[in-house]
């Protein structure tokens, strides 16, 4: 796809690659930033290292949304998955098998790293465990990937309540003390359905926040009306505390299964709020309408959740895989639609997460990915693994393999 990789990392010239609004360009980087665009053939490499784009789709690099780097089961052998007829029970099943695992939260989460970046992801936002029976030490284990990692991706942690708060006596305290040391936002989960209670579960997590100045995500599968209503008690909630823009609730499915006048009132609310929404595309069951909400004017972004693990055994981490099973889902078929889907996998989330400097513009960070593509439409379509992925304006992944590292435990 391109010429031999140029192993400099301060100056570096991309020849010829095709833009979102399907120009044509050169893109100088330099210092880890875009330092110019222009029209292919004007710009000159100061040193020589340059990479011939050969009319690729140059894109921002993928953001991860929702994922559980402490669930992941990558590097086992394949286990057989364990259901449960609940969500509860769900929960339980996961909590047996994790006590008996061979791997470390590190050997998984970082094999899981490792292949989400090569894939072309630049920024994540993984959700831990916090209760009272693992205390901290998932997080502690996600604070040291996050520094092992820093020079391939960007990391959010969000300390999530799994087993709830109210009927875990305690964990309300840990959530707290997580955020103090270095998780960024606060999860819930199912106030009704795990803790029986909205307004004592929400009311613990948004005391949180407010206290540590922390973001909020949280995990919603409560159904129907109920979870309508949750949707809406955590929208003015969010308003109440001036937390608009840092507030997202992962999954929502609610949304997906309301009458016209219930979905209307609660997307209005959503959107006055600035509450955003967080879909995986669940392969059963509903999903939040995204044009729909989007019209409405609510962000509705991209995560793949569960990954290999005891919730489902389906997944790799690729944000473009993602982008076309929500495109399917949705009855995306126009240029438009998919260039949406491809947006919920880069700019929409990269909104959410407050990214600084994220995008294709001069001065923004040179966090990329080359496709061997001609437009967005045929990126979604045709989903190519051939990808060129920099980091701060450094290659770091090639064809599905990272520079410098050819199995896990090797340093970058």
């Amino acid at each position: 796809m391109s010429d031999p990789l140029p192993s400099d990392d301060t100056r570096l010239l991309l020849r010829d690659a095709t833009l979102a609004d399907e120009r044509r360009v050169d893109v100088a980087v330099a210092d880890g930033r875009i330092a110019a665009i222009a029209d292919v053939g004007a710009l000159t490499p100061a040193d020589g290292a340059s990479l011939n784009c050969l009319g690729g789709l140059l894109s921002p690099s993928f953001v991860e949304g929702h994922i559980h780097l402490d669930k992941t089961l990558l590097g086992l052998p394949l286990i057989p998955h364990r259901p449960g007829a609940t969500v509860a029970a769900r929960i339980q099943a996961e909590k047996d098998l994790l006590r008996t695992l061979p791997l470390s939260i590190e050997e998984r989460g970082g094999r899981l790293i490792e292949q989400i970046v090569a894939f072309g992801t630049g920024a994540v936002r993984t959700h831990v465990d916090i209760d009272t029976e693992v205390g901290l030490s998932g997080l502690e284990a996600i604070l040291r990937l996050k520094e092992r990692f820093r020079t391939l991706i960007d990391m959010q942690i969000v300390a999530f309540p799994q087993s709830g708060i109210l009927r875990d006596p305690g964990t309300a305290d840990l959530l707290d003390a997580a955020v103090a040391a270095g998780a960024n936002l606060v999860g819930g989960l199912d106030p009704a359905g795990i803790d029986g209670d909205v307004g004592g579960h929400l009311d613990a997590i948004f005391a949180i926040a407010e206290r540590r100045s922390a973001g909020i995500d949280i995990h919603l599968h409560d159904p129907g009306a109920l979870g309508a209503f949750t949707l809406r008690d955590i929208a003015a909630r969010t308003q109440a505390a001036g937390l608009g823009g840092r507030v997202a609730v992962s999954h929502a499915y609610a949304l997906g299964a309301l009458d016209d006048a219930t979905f209307d009132s609660t997307a209005a609310a959503l959107a006055r709020a600035g509450v955003a929404i967080m879909t995986n595309a669940p392969g059963t069951g509903p999903m939040p309408p995204v044009l729909r909400l989007r019209d409405a004017g609510v962000t509705v972004f991209a995560g793949s959740d569960n990954i290999r693990d005891a919730w489902w055994p389906y997944g790799d981490g690729d944000m473009l895989d993602r982008a076309a099973v929500i495109g399917y889902r949705q009855g995306f078929f126009s240029n438009d639609d998919l260039a949406h889907a491809f947006a919920m996998a880069t700019a929409l989330p990269a909104a959410v997460l407050g990214l600084p400097g994220y995008g294709l513009a001069v001065g923004a960070a040179a966090d990329l990915v080359l496709l061997p593509c001609a437009g967005i439409a045929e990126a979604v379509l045709e989903r190519p693994r051939a990808r060129t992925v920099l980091k701060r304006g450094r290659v770091v992944a090639a064809d599905g393999v990272l520079s410098g590292a050819s199995a896990f435990g090797n340093s970058l």
